[in-house]
């Protein structure tokens, strides 16, 4: 039998246990650093993108392009925040200018002189005086503010006045004693009242010659045409009536009684009312234009002649001969609201187109009273010629 023989114990020298030591310390780095980065990578995704499926995402090749992304995205973020619906306010505009002061001229007719006084309704002083015929009475303006037309009672014409160059360029014959007159909205007619042939003239304003001749009642006096221009009412002094006239056929369609010897009229600018001022019983007969009743009297002062509506259509202001007033009637209520004293014997009345002034001729004092319709007071008093009675305002720009 054999002798087995024992191993060898193998000695490590501590040189080379500390060189296997570090070996294996730099191994164990490497390994754990190649599980941490796997780790990472596998187990810790990005957030997907909007638009993509999938935890992918986009991954720029260098900083370069990351910079430049973020740059690019910054200027989109600033343009869509200037571009976006919150914007800076706009500043509140300043108000609208006011209306431009409305001047005119008011024409005025002297019956004692023969004579038209031309007033500038912004100085109110007389700027002009016109020859014309004998006995002027009534003066109406056309729309346009170009011409004016004078009847002369005594000498039965009618005198064209230019109202550019202030003088006559036409004189039309027309009936017996013409007074009141009036001019269509549309300027192609004028409508004359010839007191002493109970008649109205109708004048073509282009040729300036009478083309029909009317008849209406007893001892006519004033006349008025609606806004519409299809109707004129004429006052009948002799038989206390007033005359409706079609003014397509110019025929008298209707006859409606008023007061005692009326006198002026005028109508409402919604064209729904006449107003008719009766001298002889010191009223105002307020006509329905639908039915063409009168639905309401009102009494006013001694004697009245002239009536005048204001633009808007809330006043008329009517003029008292014999006791030296202007009435001013609330149309809303149909009330007196106001007497204003003015000159002596007051008769023709006119209203200014922005209805901030009334003119009033005062045929006693030779003067025109110039009425504030804010305060009902006269403002201003103009002299002109003899025995003033008729007064009609031309607008200009």
């Amino acid at each position: 039998m054999g002798t087995e023989v024992p191993l060898r114990k193998r000695r490590i020298t501590p040189a080379t246990a500390s060189w296997w030591v570090r070996v294996g310390i730099t191994l164990l780095g490497v390994v754990i650093a190649a599980g941490l980065s796997t780790s990472m990578a596998v187990s810790s995704p990005r957030p997907p993108v909007p638009g993509q499926t999938g935890p992918f995402v986009h991954v720029s090749k260098n900083r370069s392009d990351n910079v430049s992304n973020n740059r690019s995205d910054s200027v989109s973020s600033a343009r869509a925040r200037l571009s976006g619906p919150t914007a800076v306010p706009s500043p509140t505009p300043p108000p609208p200018p006011p209306p431009p002061v409305q001047t005119g001229r008011a024409y005025v007719t002297n019956s004692g002189s023969d004579s038209v006084s031309v007033i500038d309704t912004t100085t109110n002083t007389v700027t002009a005086t016109i020859p014309v015929g004998d006995s002027p009475f009534g003066v109406a303006v056309t729309p346009d503010g170009t011409r004016a037309y004078v009847t002369n009672s005594g000498s039965d014409s009618v005198s064209v006045i230019d109202t550019t160059t202030n003088t006559v360029t036409a004189t039309i014959p027309v009936g017996d004693s013409p007074v009141g007159v009036a001019v269509n909205p549309a300027g192609t007619r004028v409508y004359v009242v010839n007191a002493g042939s109970d008649s109205v003239s109708v004048i073509d304003t282009a040729t300036n010659t009478v083309i029909d001749t009317i008849p209406v009642g007893d001892n006519p006096g004033y006349v008025a045409v609606n806004p519409a221009g299809t109707r004129a009412y004429v006052t009948n002094t002799g038989d206390s009536t007033v005359s409706v006239i079609d003014t397509a056929t110019n025929t008298v369609t209707t006859t409606i009684p008023v007061g005692d010897s009326p006198v002026g009229v005028a109508v409402n600018p919604a064209g729904t009312r006449v107003y008719v001022v009766n001298a002889g019983s010191d009223s105002v007969s307020v006509i329905d234009t639908a039915t063409n009743t009168v639905i309401d009297t009102i009494p006013v002062g001694i004697n009245p002649q002239g009536v005048a509506v204001t633009p808007d259509g809330t006043r008329a202001y009517v003029t008292n001969r014999l006791s030296d007033s202007v009435s001013v009637i609330d149309t809303a209520t149909n009330t007196v609201i106001d007497g204003i004293p003015v000159g002596i014997n007051p008769r023709g009345v006119a209203v200014t187109p922005d209805g901030t002034r009334v003119y009033v001729t005062n045929s006693g004092s030779d003067s025109v009273s110039v009425i504030d319709t804010t305060t009902n007071i006269v403002i201003d008093t103009i002299p002109v010629g003899d025995s003033p009675v008729g007064v009609a305002i031309a607008p200009t720009t």
